[in-house]
């Protein structure tokens, strides 16, 4: 389950809420169904470099919702709120339905959001920055902001080479079959000159602990939810290894012995 299944899927109705909420019975499911695949398609190419996270759809009897969770919300809505306009407007043309609602949140943690931080290396690798270095400090941020662990997959023809190949890199800890633990979870692509790169990133958040509001739109505010008291989260402690290896203090060792009197 853990390489196999999204960790989004897998969480659905236990710690996440589903980004389409509607009700369709058999005539009209398909019909919206493929209508918000389009709406979603449109959105991602229309506002290419806008930061965008997620998009959730709503329903209501001669209404459709649609929030748009971004890091630059000021690019979606404007000058004076131009922009937002003209989406609604392509919006209402696209669908065929008058009343269109847009409603902007703003993510305020983007280093721990997987969708934005595997774009943020797909654009770096297009721009021909070194895919490691892109990785590592997408991973330096993240866990400076908090994350308890990161994992982040890339593959294809890394820096330009003959034959593809396949590299991961993590730091902290992403237990995937744990359902408790909040993952995020995105699939990014990098259109470089050489072929396509495919990026992967898992961010463990934290263990949400009781019942949780599945409104997606609710919980994009709570960055990570309840978390187990317990210390800080995995992959801050500098180079303490808990067996044999120095702390930041020092050369303290903690399971090591004692090494005798130094050489000058």
């Amino acid at each position: 389950m853990g390489q196999k299944t999204n960790p989004i899927g897998a969480r659905l109705g236990i710690i996440r809420g589903w980004e389409s909420n509607w009700y369709g019975n058999k005539k009209d499911f398909a019909t919206k169904l493929i209508e918000d695949n389009k709406i979603r398609n449109y959105l991602n190419a229309r506002i290419n470099k806008g930061g965008i996270s997620k998009i959730v759809i709503e329903r209501t009897l001669n209404k459709l919702i649609v929030t748009i969770h971004t890091s630059k919300p000021g690019i979606i809505i404007g000058k004076g709120g131009n922009e937002v306009d003209r989406i609604k407007e392509e919006l209402k043309k696209l669908t065929g339905k008058e009343d269109v609602q847009i409603n902007i949140l703003e993510i305020r943690r983007p280093e721990l959001d997987a969708m934005i931080v595997g774009d943020t290396i797909a654009r770096q690798i297009e721009n021909r920055i070194n895919y490691k270095r892109a990785i590592k400090m997408a991973i330096a941020s993240a866990l400076r902001m908090g994350a308890e662990g990161i994992k982040i997959k890339v593959a294809g023809r890394l820096g330009g080479a003959e034959i593809a190949r396949t590299e991961e890199i993590k730091q902290g800890r992403t237990p995937l079959h744990t359902l408790r633990m909040d993952i995020d979870y995105a699939n990014v692509f990098a259109l470089t000159v050489y072929g396509k790169i495919g990026i992967k990133v898992w961010i463990c958040k934290g263990e949400v602990l009781g019942k949780r509001d599945l409104n997606p739109n609710l919980i994009s505010g709570k960055e990570g939810g309840e978390r187990r008291e317990g210390g800080a989260p995995a992959g801050r402690g500098g180079n303490d290894r808990r067996g044999g290896g120095r702390n930041d203090r020092g050369g303290e060792r903690r399971g090591g012995g004692d090494r005798g009197p130094r050489k000058n």
